[in-house]
């Protein structure tokens, strides 16, 4: 056994705790912006059209931000050093919600904020995946109990953030978000020190060339479409939770269920995962998420079926998110890893979450909240497809090479 085989079987318990770190702050973050920040921008008088672009602004930095930084990472080797970098900027733009000046100035606050953490997920997830893989094949046991304090962190700041805006205002929001990107760089300043030897401009048709093949390419096909019909929850869920007259407590509490389920499958899939392939599971997902949004447009007034819905997160993000990224660890290896977890940011939630947010305003103003989820429903089995496409292409790659 090499010793970088070695450090991958075992990296040291340390390691693992500052990368949990890490999860759980981002998270907590990305918990907070999610849910709060579109009834902070209705706060703010902007209408639903509005606030969707606001959210599809994220998106649309994703379109180029995440490979940029994954680039930079690849080429230099130093993950952490412009990890740390990212989140400090990150701090600095979030400075300028402060300011008081009109939706212009906000929109330019939040591409910048997005700029800059859209480079913390794929510089984080490829240096993480270099202590927790085995060559190309992802131990799934290790990430999944790493991975999971993210969810945690997600699922105490959503709750904790509800019952503290409902009772100090949603005013009180950008506090937050400074509050959470400060811990954020703490835990960032914790990461052990990543040296990875950098490598020249060849590397990057290497991944073009992986990107061409055509189970890789109908992967990302139904990633796209996976995250497209997830762009509902994310950007619409909370304002179409406020519509029917749930509180922000309520609202907290019922994406706290989702997570809390999401939690109890990062905790235990390394068993549950190796009983499907990653395609399997990805196809699973999909078809899950087409009766989840549908379920939501149709029964969202209904309390109890909410709370039932929401425990399909385990399968529609958690098992999706996990397979994604066993699939782009093994076809994107080494060098080129922080590349492919910038592409499965750039085209899953690159492209998507711009349609997503922008469509999904506009057939809101349109049709009402429950159109966008029943678009999502259909965004989602057009991801069942591709996703079931690639399992066939992969399958017949497997036998060939046997």
């Amino acid at each position: 056994m090499t010793a970088a085989t070695a450090l991958a079987a075992a990296p040291p318990r340390r390691t693992l705790f500052a990368f949990g770190a890490v999860s759980f702050t981002y998270f907590s973050y990305a918990g907070l912006f999610g849910t709060y920040a579109p009834l902070w921008f209705q706060q703010l008088g902007y209408s639903t059209l509005a606030i969707g672009a606001l959210a599809s602004l994220q998106s649309s930095t994703r379109l180029f931000s995440p490979y940029a930084w994954g680039w930079l990472a690849d080429h230099t080797g130093r993950r952490i050093q412009l990890l740390r970098i990212a989140v400090l900027l990150a701090l600095l733009s979030a400075c300028g919600f402060f300011v008081p000046a009109g939706y212009g100035w906000v929109a330019g606050v939040t591409v910048l904020l997005f700029v800059c953490t859209a480079g913390v997920i794929p510089i984080s997830e490829a240096a993480l995946a270099h202590f927790v893989s085995h060559g190309s094949t992802l131990d799934a046991a290790r990430y999944g109990r790493v991975r999971v304090w993210g969810s945690i962190g997600f699922i105490v700041t959503v709750v904790g953030s509800g019952a503290l805006l409902q009772a100090i205002g949603v005013g009180a929001f950008p506090w937050l978000v400074i509050l959470l990107l400060a811990a954020l760089l703490v835990a960032a300043a914790r990461l052990p020190t990543l040296k990875d030897a950098p490598h020249g401009g060849e590397a990057a048709p290497g991944a073009l060339a992986v990107l061409r093949e055509p189970v890789v390419a109908w992967f990302f096909a139904g990633v796209f479409f996976t995250v497209l019909a997830h762009t509902s929850l994310y950007a619409f869920f909370s304002l179409y939770l406020a519509s029917l007259g749930y509180g922000k407590t309520a609202i907290g509490l019922i994406w706290a269920i989702g997570v809390a389920a999401e939690v109890a499958w990062f905790w235990f899939q390394g068993a549950w995962l190796a009983r499907r392939t990653p395609h399997g599971w990805l196809t699973i997902a999909g078809a899950v998420s087409a009766l989840r949004f549908a379920a939501i447009a149709a029964f969202g007034s209904v309390p109890a079926a909410l709370v039932l819905v929401q425990f399909t997160h385990a399968v529609t993000f958690a098992a999706q998110h996990s397979s994604c990224i066993g699939v782009i660890n093994r076809h994107f290896p080494g060098r080129l890893r922080g590349r492919g977890q910038a592409l499965y940011t750039l085209l899953g939630y690159g492209a998507s979450g711009v349609i997503g947010g922008v469509a999904g305003g506009a057939v809101s103003q349109a049709w009402g909240f429950p159109a966008v989820f029943w678009c999502a429903s259909g965004a989602a089995a057009l991801a069942t497809g591709c996703s079931a496409r690639a399992g066939v292409l992969d399958r017949r790659a497997r036998a060939a090479a046997a």
